[in-house]
């Protein structure tokens, strides 16, 4: 029985479920806090966006796995995923990710739907423009997949507010967006035999890893600026993110230039996620000491 559920976890990818769900987290609680609203009112609308939000990523992931089996093949990293060794049915995978996707959306739509629409952009945006149309044809295909990979903190915002055009919530988004090239940029660099034997036209593999340390750099400095977006609501959130990104590009900059390039680039994904969980994590102990203690 733990074995079948291991399968599954590794199908609907739960690592990536968890790293996105404290995005969408802080998202919810910071607009709880820009708009005052009551904490224990909206406890429904978290129970909805955080199961909900959970369902359609596993669903995203299982869509993911499914049409990729034939590059996962040829991956080391990836060789084991149950969609390509057999251990789970195709057919029953592609049932499970549907009902995953309708359930969370259903889910999302009880909190708003707004939060529901942006779910389904996002589950749409990774399975299409990314997985089916840019990965293996563009080295902009991180680019594209950010887009769906941006989208929990709008999802966590819009479950309990419309107005998703506040500046914070599009710092979040933005944040999310920018962050993800430098992250998955180190990880092509790790695995880039991997992803040349596939033939996945990753940065890295196509354009070298100079390259990829140039627009590394680009990201973060644009990263470093997104802080900014913070300031209308907290000036705290913004020395935070400040930091963090500076010391990002002060890594980045200084590893290049006296490591070896996938050390570099281990070091690049490791900060990476420090960088993410820091951040969220700040927004919200900070938006919880708002609404708990400030009111």
């Amino acid at each position: 029985m733990q074995n079948y559920l291991d399968l599954w976890a590794k199908t609907v990818k739960t690592g990536i479920i968890k790293s996105n769900l404290i995005p969408m987290i802080a998202a919810l609680m910071l607009a709880i806090y820009t708009y005052n609203l009551n904490f224990i009112d909206n406890i429904p609308n978290i129970i909805f966006a955080f199961i909900g939000s959970a369902l359609i990523i596993g669903a995203a992931g299982t869509f993911n796995n499914l049409y990729d089996r034939d590059i996962d093949a040829k991956m080391k990293r990836t060789q084991s995923r149950p969609t390509v060794t057999g251990e789970l049915n195709s057919k029953l995978v592609f049932i499970v990710a549907i009902v995953l996707l309708i359930v969370g959306l259903v889910l999302l739509s009880l909190t708003s739907y707004l939060a529901a629409f942006l779910g389904l952009l996002g589950v749409f945006f990774y399975t299409v423009p990314y997985t089916m149309w840019t990965k293996r044809k563009t080295i902009w295909n991180t680019e594209v997949g950010s887009i769906s990979g941006a989208m929990p903190p709008l999802i966590g915002w819009a479950a309990v507010s419309p107005d998703i055009w506040h500046p914070a919530a599009w710092a979040l988004f933005f944040i999310m967006v920018i962050w993800q090239m430098p992250h998955f940029y180190a990880i092509a660099i790790r695995k880039r035999d991997d992803y040349a034997a596939a033939g996945i036209p990753m940065l890295p593999v196509v354009k070298g890893i100079r390259r990829t340390y140039i627009q590394t750099n680009i990201y973060l400095i644009i990263l470093t600026l997104t802080s900014f977006l913070f300031a209308p609501i907290s000036w705290g959130l913004t020395l935070v993110s400040l930091i963090l990104a500076v010391i990002w590009l002060w890594l980045s900059f200084v590893g290049y230039h006296k490591m070896e390039g996938k050390t570099w680039a281990t070091k690049m994904f490791v900060y990476s996620l420090l960088f993410m969980t820091i951040e969220f994590a700040t927004v919200i102990i900070y938006s919880a000491v708002a609404i708990f203690i400030g009111s």
